[in-house]
């Protein structure tokens, strides 16, 4: 259901019709396409791979981040196991093709973040230091349900199958994976957006719409700066 907006409750559903643009050209971006059939050069990959890697420790800190502002237990543990879900996702995945592209904890403790790295990061852990829970929240959402959403997407362009050749068939069928959406937790996700909107006033529900928008182009860029090789000028 939650790649279908029209079933959405109201708030997640005004952030995805906000964001639509942004959402829907991560969809068709060269390095998604390229990925998906199989040419994807392995540099660009790699590149991807080590920025995404640093990434996830970010979104982990602001999940730690919002869930020290929660006064519900189970808003707390819930955030927590989110940060825990992103940081087995580093290990798990970025660990194993780090042996296949040639790159080791060492290499990401030392990498340089792009500038678009830098600042998707800054913006979410801004948010979630200093801005309303909602969207702080808001603000780390695009980045599990566009996956999830995007994970879908490929798994049906590609029959529901990849050949065990496929360069990528592993990070396909991670993100393609049914069971994903459970183990992600997507809807408890949308329920605490769709809650929490409801406890706050509108310029509030503006502010948080409007760091949902800004993060799902980030997640655009994301791609953008692994295939263009994204550096800093000087």
């Amino acid at each position: 259901m939650f790649d279908d907006t029209d079933s959405l409750p109201p708030f997640p559903r005004r952030c995805r019709e906000q964001a639509a643009d942004a959402w829907a050209a991560s969809d068709t971006h060269p390095f998604v396409q390229a990925l998906v059939d199989g040419t994807l050069d392995p540099e660009r990959f790699k590149f991807y791979q080590m920025q995404d890697a640093r990434y996830l420790e970010a979104i982990a800190d602001a999940f730690v981040l919002i869930g020290t502002r929660c006064p519900d237990p189970d808003d707390k543990l819930w955030f927590a196991q989110a940060a825990e879900r992103a940081l087995q996702t580093e290990r798990s995945l970025h660990l194993h093709y780090g042996d296949q592209l040639g790159y080791g904890p060492e290499d990401l403790r030392e990498l340089t973040l792009t500038p678009n790295n830098r600042a998707y990061q800054n913006h979410m852990l801004e948010r979630a230091e200093r801005g309303t829970r909602l969207a702080a929240l808001a603000a780390v959402a695009p980045c599990p349900w566009l996956y999830r959403t995007l994970g879908h997407r490929i798994w049906d362009e590609l029959g529901e199958s990849v050949d065990d050749d496929h360069p990528y068939a592993d990070w396909i069928r991670r993100y393609a994976d049914p069971d994903l959406e459970e183990r992600m937790d997507i809807g408890a996700l949308v329920a605490r957006l769709d809650r929490w909107a409801q406890e706050v006033g509108e310029d509030a529900r503006d502010r948080a719409a409007e760091a949902f928008v800004t993060s799902t182009r980030y997640e655009w860029m994301f791609w953008e700066q692994a295939w263009t090789g994204q550096d800093w000028a000087v």
